[in-house]
């Protein structure tokens, strides 16, 4: 699934809820099936610098070439926002990442229900995950 795809589904799944708590629950939702990651990958190097909340996450390349994302998060409702991230970046070329046009975030409409703080932590995983597929560019 290509990471316009999986937006559109995003989008999709967002349209269903009537108001912001509904879309936030849902958020918490998506938090609490992100994967959990290793104590021992809680280290200050995969910490997001930007975050107000603790936010790890880090990228592995696949033998096929694509970026698997792990990540976790201390606050639930920046865990769900990075799960939704992970979830359209996961499984992409590192081009794909770098290059990636999440408008999605503006069509469900966090960029305006998000707080300051969250949107600059929203903001600083993006970037990480586009310096990961940046940095996977180059190696290649």
């Amino acid at each position: 699934m290509s990471i316009e795809s999986k937006q559109q589904e995003i989008i999709e799944e967002f349209s269903v809820f009537d108001d912001w708590m509904q879309k936030y629950e849902y958020i918490i939702e998506l938090g609490h099936e992100l994967p959990l990651l290793a104590e021992s990958q809680k280290n200050d190097d995969l910490l997001i610098k930007g975050c107000q909340s603790r936010v790890w996450l880090n990228a592995a390349r696949n033998d096929d070439g694509t970026l698997h994302f792990t990540a976790d998060s201390d606050a639930i409702i920046t865990k769900g926002l990075v799960a939704l991230i992970v979830r359209v970046l996961d499984g992409e070329k590192p081009a794909h990442i770098a290059q990636a046009d999440l408008h999605f975030i503006k069509e469900i409409g966090l960029s305006e229900h998000l707080s300051p703080t969250r949107s600059n932590g929203l903001a600083s995983m993006i970037k990480q995950m586009k310096t990961y597929g940046l940095a996977y560019m180059a190696q290649s």
